[in-house]
């Protein structure tokens, strides 16, 4: 039989037609596996054979878009007329061993698989399945499903399942646990199939099917199906059979809870029925009257008949005006309404019934959840089942799926991730709804806090938010998940807000409370998830139990941090990560002080950027103002959209909290300065009769009226506001429009702050080493009773030493393990490698509490201690100072500046009798040299003369590299009398000089061009001789003076000319020489030649400080008063 299936299958599937080959090979082995006679089930004589068949032909679908096979096991009913009565002979008579029921188990299982509507439909082929329909399968498995739920048919499932589990560990085979393994996916596969809706249409074989999930649960808790479920959760963490279904437990769970909500779940479910059928009423009530008020007045006993002219009070125009627009529409017609609401209500509001509405993009209602119709038998068993899993079952189990997790064992796959973050939420939930309703006053409290324990743990807490991040960073980004996890986290927050209420008067669970806000808050990663989901909804593209999530969660998040706030003063600081560029050879990871709830240490790609973190202050108000965005606000809009559909006074209290802290706390109702978002407020105005009368909705009617109120200010005081309102307020246009004012810092308070801060600099007086200073430093510290703050200095150190000690080791011992005859730690002494420095990375001090950050600060004596250790500040101009511990500090200099800190703080320094502050004193401020300019009141300057100045002081940082030397100073020359007597006198020595001459001034005695040439061969010698020191020490002698750069010709000393210009030097006596060194004699001014195509102008000049691109003199000559000859541009 085997031979014939396979030789039909592979010989006709590509020729002829594959149901026609298929079809009759299934009858005749169905036919073959027995039959009912006389009211009772024959099995036929191969009926082990046959079965083993059938899952040979149902393998063949394997290959089949169209599911041939399984069509025709539908179409032969062989599921319900022949495998239920062979089970329920075999394994409902006690024969659990039976092959025969094993084969009809193996084979439900296959034909109840569920079928994944997503992925089949991506797998169809345009063209070839074409016609292909999914509706006849899905009918199929609610068929199968009922026929399961016959009586026996559970019984004998679980009989088939018991033997292998009550076998001790050791004598287990393989083969037992996959008999545990089908029949706990045959539980899954009934869990996972959806009743059909209700409807009072459907016939009464129809209706059936829309109540099987009740059937199914009283199934299970009937057959003890629901214990064993339990039994497993349990001892997942000790029996390796039972850890291996973990995952498959866990998908049966998430199909069970998945139908109900845990606030329903939690409460009384005898009182259930009657609150619903309270709950439907008044919505029926709701909508009869809202169809009320808009419903037609035409079979009413008063007809109505209104004329509506549009703009009433326009000027009538003359007739040649009125011809002319009789050609075209005339904007004036009238508009007739037959509604009796247009007699007292506005005729826009009637108009606007009759208008045609522009079709939205539907959203998805949830996409996590279904909608079970489950009768109250049915919720009490739930309720039970839930209880009894939280009670026993709760911590073992999440914490050996969070293992498997870690782990990644091949058995975890995507879809266990989103399960889990959903079964945790809803467990949660249910808690703490059930703890909530508990009477404390009777006694101790049945539902402990220790009962979910397991989800404050910070490897639980790590996952959470590594899979949130992988959900955002996705593209496209995986909404789905993101929401359970949003909904999770929610729960996580209010967990911890439970454990620090007043209620609970346990101290330390309110100091384990405190630790994880702290650590929540460090880490950032909720702030950002809480924020970036509400300003990523989009209508249409994620559900509406998404917008609700991310609007719980914000709501839950900022009144946790609220009350966090008021309960603790002191500062706290958020991390932040921002990208940088990769650093060769460096891997970053968390370390141990960043916080519990962080992503755990992975291996980064080198070609992937490094992440820089940084810390900044945390303070309520600032993260507050976050939500001041209009993405946020247009999500609130959104949610408020669909204030008709709530059904439960808490879900309008989160919108209007979160409404209240933009428009009221933040000041900025700026943002809902917009037409449509008006427009929602009007209809909401309009309804406020048939709103509800609890609390949160007479908050909204008075949010509104404020907002509105704040409009019309505004417009009054700015009528352009009436065309911004047709405009989104983005990029911060709504600060304009409301009371919100920007934080104003004086500029004086700022220099001020500066100063004093400057002013408080100390240091040692002079002649103490290092290690004295610090021990004069520590000393100080001690004398002020300030000895924790050097306890905090050692800590520093301890930190930073083992962060780099544990890299060196991580680099550096690698390299060394080969050396097997090494000594014990020799290495430590050479230090570390080139590699290993390479790898470290500044260490940002943090600062614990306000005492710390005002000291490294504002004192003086700590920061001097920190200057002496080699830390460094970030900004030299912030507000609070923020001080690192360099990179190039390696682990050894750390350790010696350790030990000599604790070495003064066991045993102080002998200060002979001196107190430490008498050997610190301030040091000295360092001022700005500002520029002094002399009031001139004789000259007038023109009005492009600044102008002028700037460019040519350009030009000469373009064409000098001496520029910035020089100043522009009208005062450089002295004593303006002295010098131009000085200049008379030169001009009359030059002149009677170039009359005994006969030669003038500003020409050349010799050198020509075809001079040049041999003027090369005495240049290096006159060079040389110029840069001789003469007796005064001074190297004035290399001062240069260009006469004519097209004649570099070298002059002749025997040039009256030039004789006369040495024996012109200025009046003013030589400067006083140093005795020691022995002073050298200071040389003449000589004239110089400067191979150049530069024009210069004549200068002489007995300072070489006016010239840096020449060699500067020694400091003694460098101190001398400058003194300066220039010859005049008429003399040349």
């Amino acid at each position: 039989m085997d031979d014939d299936v396979i030789s039909i299958a592979s010989s006709g599937e590509g020729e002829e037609d594959r149901r026609a080959i298929l079809d009759p090979v299934v009858r005749r082995v169905v036919d073959a596996l027995g039959g009912f006679e006389d009211g009772v089930y024959r099995m036929g004589d191969e009926a082990v054979g046959c079965l083993r068949d059938l899952k040979k032909l149902w393998r063949l679908d394997d290959s089949d878009d169209e599911r041939t096979v399984a069509r025709i096991f539908w179409e032969t009913r062989v599921f319900s007329n022949d495998l239920v009565p062979i089970l329920l002979a075999t394994a409902g008579k006690g024969l659990v061993e039976d092959k025969r029921a094993i084969a009809c188990a193996d084979l439900m299982t296959a034909m109840t698989w569920p079928i994944d509507m997503a992925e089949e439909l991506k797998e169809l082929d345009d063209a070839r399945d074409k016609g292909t329909d999914y509706t006849e399968l899905t009918f199929s498995h609610l068929n199968y499903k009922a026929a399961l739920l016959k009586p026996g048919v559970m019984q004998a499932l679980f009989g088939i399942i018991l033997p292998p589990l009550s076998k001790p560990v050791k004598e287990r085979s393989e083969r037992d646990g996959q008999l545990v393994n089908v029949i706990l996916h045959l539980v899954r596969n009934l869990a996972f199939i959806k009743d059909l809706p209700v409807n009072l249409h459907l016939s009464g074989d129809q209706a059936e099917y829309s109540s099987l999930q009740t059937k199914l649960i009283k199934a299970y808790s009937e057959t003890n199906m629901l214990d064993l479920l339990l039994t497993i959760a349990s001892n997942s963490d000790n029996d390796p059979l039972f850890n291996s279904f973990n995952t498959l437990v866990l998908e049966i769970f998430y199909l069970l809870f998945r139908g109900l909500k845990p606030s329903t779940l939690a409460i009384n479910q005898t009182k259930q029925p009657t609150q619903d059928l309270r709950r439907l009423l008044a919505a029926e009530d709701r909508r009869k009257r809202d169809a009320a008020r808009y419903a037609s007045s035409r079979h009413s006993q008063f007809g109505t008949t209104l004329t509506v002219q549009l703009n009433p009070k326009r000027k009538t125009q003359d007739a040649q005006d009125t011809h002319e627009e009789s050609q075209g529409p005339a904007p004036t017609r009238p508009l007739v309404l037959h509604r009796q609401a247009a007699i007292s209500k506005e005729s826009g509001d009637v108009l606007d019934i009759a208008k045609q509405h522009k079709w939205k993009k539907t959203n998805k209602v949830d996409e996590l959840t279904r909608e079970d119709n489950l009768s109250t038998e049915a919720r009490m068993v739930l309720q039970g089942f839930a209880r009894e899993f939280v009670e026993s079952c709760f911590n073992p189990f999440l914490a050996s799926l969070l293992r498997d997790i870690k782990s990644e064992r091949p058995k975890i796959t995507e879809k266990d991730h989103l399960r889990l973050l959903y079964t945790t939420k809803w467990l949660l939930e249910f808690f703490l709804v059930s703890r909530s309703r508990e009477n404390a006053v009777d006694g101790p409290r049945k539902w402990s806090l220790g009962l979910v324990a397991e989800v404050t743990d910070r490897s639980w807490i790590v996952w959470v938010l590594r899979r949130m991040r992988g959900a955002m960073d996705e593209k496209p980004k995986m909404w789905t998940e993101l929401q359970a996890g949003i909904e999770c986290l929610t729960q996580l927050l209010l967990l911890i807000d439970t454990m620090s209420s007043s209620v609970i008067s346990d101290s330390n669970l309110d100091e384990a409370a405190r630790l994880l806000q702290q650590q929540l808050i460090y880490n950032g990663d909720v702030l950002d998830i809480a924020l970036d989901s509400l300003r990523s909804f989009k209508e249409g593209t994620q559900s509406l139990a998404y917008l609700n999530a991310s609007v719980y969660l914000s709501y839950a998040l900022l009144r946790m941090l609220e009350k966090w706030g008021k309960r603790n003063s002191g500062a706290m600081y958020v991390r932040k990560k921002k990208a940088s560029k990769k650093k060769k050879g460096k891997v970053h990871g968390i370390t141990e002080n960043d916080g519990v709830p962080d992503v755990e240490e992975e291996v980064v790609d080198e070609d992937s950027a490094e992440e820089v973190i940084h810390e900044t202050m945390f303070t309520f108000e600032a993260f507050e103002m976050k939500f001041a965005h209009p993405d946020v606000t247009r999500t609130l809009l959104a949610y408020l959209s669909r204030y008709k559909e709530f059904d439960s006074p808490e879900l309008m209290t989160r919108v209007v909290n979160l409404m209240h802290r933009q428009a009221v706390k933040v000041k900025a109702e700026g943002l809902y300065f917009n037409v449509s978002t008006l427009q929602l407020f009007k209809t909401i105005l309009d309804d406020e009769r048939s709103l509800p009368k609890e609390t949160p909705y007479k908050d909204l009617v008075r949010l509104l009226t404020f907002i509105l109120r704040r409009f019309f200010k505004a417009l009054d005081e700015e009528p352009f506001l009436a065309m911004e309102a047709l405009y989104p307020m983005n990029r911060g246009h709504w600060k304009q429009y409301s009371s919100w004012e920007p934080e104003r810092t004086s500029g004086r308070i700022r220099e001020a702050t500066e100063e004093n801060r400057n002013s408080t600099e100390v240091q040692v007086k002079k002649g103490y080493s290092w290690s004295e200073q610090i021990g004069i430093a520590v000393a100080a510290l001690i004398e002020d009773g300030k000895t924790e703050l050097v306890e905090w200095v050692k800590d520093i150190l301890v930190l930073v030493i083992c962060h780099r000690q544990r890299v060196v080791e991580e680099t550096d011992q690698k390299d060394r393990d080969d050396d097997e005859n090494a000594e014990d730690a020799p290495w430590q002494s050479i230090g570390p490698s080139k590699e290993a420095s390479s790898k470290f990375t500044d260490y940002v001090i943090p600062y614990i509490n306000d005492e710390h950050a005002d000291a490294a600060t504002k004192n003086p004596t700590l920061k001097l201690m920190f200057r002496l250790l080699g830390f460094t500040i970030e900004a030299e101009d912030a507000e609070e100072l923020q001080w690192v511990v360099p990179a190039k500090i390696v682990p050894s200099a750390l350790q010696s500046a350790h030990d000599v800190v604790d070495q003064y703080l066991r045993n102080p320094i002998d200060l002979e009798g001196k107190k430490a502050g008498e050997l610190i004193t301030k040091k000295a401020r360092r001022r700005r040299r500002r520029r002094s300019v002399t009031p001139n009141t004789d000259v007038e300057l023109p009005d492009d003369e600044p102008k002028r100045r700037k460019a040519k002081k350009k030009r000469e940082e373009k064409t000098y590299k001496s520029a910035q030397f020089i100043e522009d100073s009208d005062e450089e020359c002295g004593d303006m009398e002295a010098f131009l007597e000085r200049e008379k006198a030169l001009r009359e020595r030059t002149a009677k000089a170039a009359e005994e001459s006969g030669q003038i001034a500003t020409m050349r005695a010799t050198g020509t061009k075809k001079r040049r040439k041999k003027a090369k061969d005495d240049s290096g010698s006159k060079r040389a001789r110029t840069k001789s020191p003469g007796p005064g020490g001074d190297y004035s002698g290399q001062l240069a003076v260009n006469v004519d750069s097209d004649d570099s010709g070298t002059a002749s000393d025997d040039d009256p000319i030039l004789r006369s210009l040495r024996s012109s030097r200025s009046p003013t006596p030589p400067p006083q020489s140093i005795p020691a060194p022995a002073p050298k004699p200071r040389p003449k001014p000589r004239l110089v030649q400067k191979k150049s195509s530069e024009r210069r102008p004549i200068r002489i000049s007995s300072d070489s400080d006016q010239e840096p691109l020449l060699q500067q003199p020694p400091a003694a000559s460098r101190s001398q008063p400058k003194r300066r000859l220039v010859l005049s541009d008429d003399e040349m």
